[in-house]
């Protein structure tokens, strides 16, 4: 499908913010080690929903209860199939495979889209030296994934974390259901993401699971644990995709109000956008319930670390385009595996409508032009945060958008949402080449 959107004058109105994906994914896949859960108001995006299946595969009860209510239920069962398909989500078969790895017998874990050839190189060489028999496809260890599990052991484990967090997440969900205790050393020249680490001891908290943070770069993690369940979870607002509407209404003439669980005691990365939007000059009041704006705000450049949040680059540089003097986005090497390479294609996409964008091994850097050419046609790369970041675009100067339904995977109401707000917006389908 693509979607063409129209610049608009204002922006007026309410929206319901989407719910975490990270910590959804987190909590089903938790709640599938031991226990009861009640998960309250989980995402529904793609992503989400993989965690789900991927929850009933290893054994896990789930059942639908009215006003988006899970229940969740497992007593330690064996995984029910040994063919198993996490769909996109890099999250749910980083964290998957160390679970699979501990169970005796033979598993395929198979993905789709983007997810071929995303890197899982680092988490796979740990996995073999712990003894598990793993082998995935191409130079990267990509999907589909091969492995005979049964033989997982504790002791002292290295993995490198400057590619991802999720690799340091899956063992520390995993090694507490092992009968030794694990030594968990995380190496590399630098740890990034490192707020989403902490976001999966925080859930492996409410499970009942200890462990203890020896330094910034060790973890002692206590073998034979049980998990007792998540008990009552409600899962937070989600941040990163909260700072798409944002920025538009910061963009825009604007008077909204965006509902949420703002619960700021659940960590996110992603929650630097707060103060990013701050640092470039946006006012916003923010309760525990709801943000309020009204804009537009004279945008001011600077430079921002995006190390623990590489999410944010599209819309952060959306913004830039509009700020008064450049603007540095940096610490952002690991952008480049995510859906598409972040930072070559984000600036690729930009560059067509005349945006002075500067890119680096590790960095974009934007300076801002009096006008951009208007109603561009933008490919997304088939990535959800690209093509949303061009929506936020098409609301100022016009833009049509291909693929628009890869934004399922982590936000499937976008662009209800923005329409709520008074966005102006169509779908229709792909013209056929001509013969």
């Amino acid at each position: 499908m693509i979607l063409t959107v129209k610049p608009v004058r204002s922006l007026k109105g309410q929206a319901q913010l989407p719910s975490s994906k990270s910590y959804t994914i987190r909590a089903f896949l938790i709640a599938s080690c031991g226990g009861e859960s009640i998960l309250i108001n989980p995402s529904d995006c793609d992503d989400a929903k993989a965690a789900m299946v991927i929850a009933r595969c290893l054994g896990a009860k789930i059942h639908y209860k009215k006003g988006n209510v899970w229940h969740v239920k497992t007593k330690g069962q064996q995984p029910r199939m040994s063919v198993m398909n996490v769909g996109e989500s890099g999250t749910v078969l980083r964290l998957l495979l160390p679970m699979l790895a501990r169970q005796p017998g033979y598993f395929l874990v198979r993905g789709e889209g983007t997810l071929a050839g995303r890197p899982n190189t680092h988490l796979i060489q740990a996995l073999r030296a712990m003894g598990v028999t793993i082998e995935g496809q191409d130079p990267n260890e990509s999907v589909p994934i091969s492995l005979i599990g049964g033989g997982l052991k504790g002791g002292k484990l290295e993995i490198e974390g400057s590619l991802s967090s999720q690799f340091i997440s899956a063992f520390l969900i995993t090694c507490p259901q092992l009968k030794e205790d694990t030594h968990l050393v995380i190496t590399g020249e630098k740890i990034v993401s490192v707020d989403y680490v902490t976001m999966t001891e925080q859930v492996l908290k409410l499970a009942g699971i200890q462990m203890q943070r020896l330094s910034a770069r060790e973890f002692k993690i206590f073998g034979n644990q049980q998990f007792k369940g998540l008990k009552n979870f409600t899962i937070p607002a989600d941040y990163g995709l909260t700072g798409f509407l944002m920025a538009a209404a910061a963009l825009i003439k604007s008077n909204v109000v965006f509902f949420g669980n703002l619960n700021d005691h659940f960590v996110q990365a992603d929650g630097a956008i707060l103060k990013f939007l701050q640092d470039m000059g946006v006012k916003f009041t923010k309760t525990k319930q709801a943000i309020k704006l009204q804009g537009p705000f004279a945008l001011k450049g600077g430079d921002f670390s995006l190390k623990n949040c590489p999410d944010l680059l599209p819309i952060m540089a959306v913004l830039a385009l509009f700020a008064d003097g450049k603007t540095r986005l940096y610490d952002i090497e690991h952008a480049r595996a995510k859906e598409s390479d972040r930072i070559s294609d984000l600036r690729k996409e930009l560059l067509k409508i005349g945006a002075r964008i500067a890119e680096k091994k590790n960095e974009l850097t934007i300076d801002p032009q009096p006008a951009y050419k208007k109603n561009i046609h933008f490919d997304p790369h088939h990535d959800h945060r690209l093509a949303m970041a061009f929506c936020i675009l098409g609301l100022k100067i016009g833009a049509t958008i291909d693929d628009i339904e890869c934004i399922r995977k982590s936000y499937p109401r976008f662009v209800r949402d923005l329409r709520k707000i008074g966005g102006k917006m169509k779908k229709s389908e792909k013209k056929l080449n001509s013969v």
